[in-house]
C-alpha cells in the first residue's frame, strides 16, 4: 500500500521559517518578516549587512517544502560606507584568500553594490571570490560574472575525473561512466549507497574548469 506523501500548508512553512530564522545565530529573527503563497517565500525586512541578507535566504532555503524564495529584505547601513573604501577593502580580501586569484578578478562597485568580473580555472575560486566580498562591511549586494574557463580540453577532464574516481576508496569507479560537454561533467551509473552518490559528484565538481554537473547515478536495488 502506496503511503501518502504530506504536503505542508503555507502556514506551516512560514512558522518552520520563523523557527530557523530563531535557531540561526548570525540573523536577528525580529529584523525579518516572512509571508508565504503557494510554497514562495518572501523575506522582508532590513539588516545592517548584506551578509545577513544572503544568511536569511540560506536559512530559508533549508526548510523543507520551500519551493522558491523572494527576498526583498533591504541593506541598510548604520554607517555609510564609501565605494571606493569598499573597493579598496574587496581588493585586498580577495589578495589575502589563499584560494582566489586576485589577479584574475576585476572588482567594481556603485552605491555599495560590488560586481565581480574575470576568469577562474576552478568553481570553487569563483564561489569563494563571491563570499570573501560578501562579507565586507558596507557591502549591499553582489553581482557575480566571474567565468570559470579551464585550461583543458573535454577529453582531458574526463580523463581528470575518471581518475579522481579511482584513487576515491569510497566510490566503486567501474560502475560509473563520465560525460563532458563542454565544461558539464555527466555521471551514469550505479551504485550502492547514497552517500558513494553524492561523493562521486563531490569528485566531479573538483575537476577544473567544470562549472555544471548532472547527477544520473542511480541507487542499486
Amino acid at each position: 500500500m502506496a503511503t501518502a506523501t504530506l504536503v505542508k500548508t503555507d502556514e506551516e512553512i512560514q512558522k518552520d521559517v520563523l523557527a530557523e530564522l530563531k535557531w540561526d545565530a548570525r540573523i536577528q529573527p525580529n529584523e525579518i518578516g516572512v509571508s508565504v503563497k503557494d510554497g514562495i517565500v518572501t523575506l522582508t525586512g532590513w539588516v545592517d549587512s548584506y551578509l545577513k541578507k544572503w544568511s536569511a535566504e540560506d536559512v530559508a532555503h533549508r526548510v523543507d517544502g520551500v519551493k522558491g524564495i523572494a527576498n526583498d529584505i533591504e541593506v541598510k547601513l548604520a554607517t555609510e560606507r564609501t565605494d571606493p573604501d569598499i573597493a579598496a577593502a574587496a581588493v585586498h580580501a580577495l589578495e589575502w584568500d589563499a584560494f582566489v586569484p586576485s589577479d584574475k578578478v576585476q572588482v567594481t562597485v556603485s552605491k555599495g553594490w560590488v560586481t565581480l568580473r574575470g576568469e577562474v580555472e576552478w568553481q570553487y575560486q569563483r564561489e569563494d571570490a563571491e563570499r570573501v566580498v560578501r562579507r565586507l562591511a558596507g557591502v549591499k549586494g553582489v553581482t557575480n560574472l566571474i567565468t570559470v574557463k579551464p585550461r583543458v580540453t573535454a577529453s582531458e577532464l574526463k580523463k581528470k575525473i575518471e581518475d579522481a574516481l579511482v584513487r576515491n576508496a569510497e566510490i566503486d569507479a567501474n560502475k560509473i561512466t563520465v560525460e563532458v560537454q563542454g565544461s558539464k561533467a555527466i555521471l551514469k551509473g550505479s551504485v550502492r549507497a547514497w552517500a558513494e552518490r553524492e561523493e562521486a559528484e563531490r569528485v566531479a565538481w573538483s575537476a577544473p574548469g567544470i562549472t555544471e554537473v548532472e547527477n544520473r547515478i542511480t541507487l542499486e536495488v
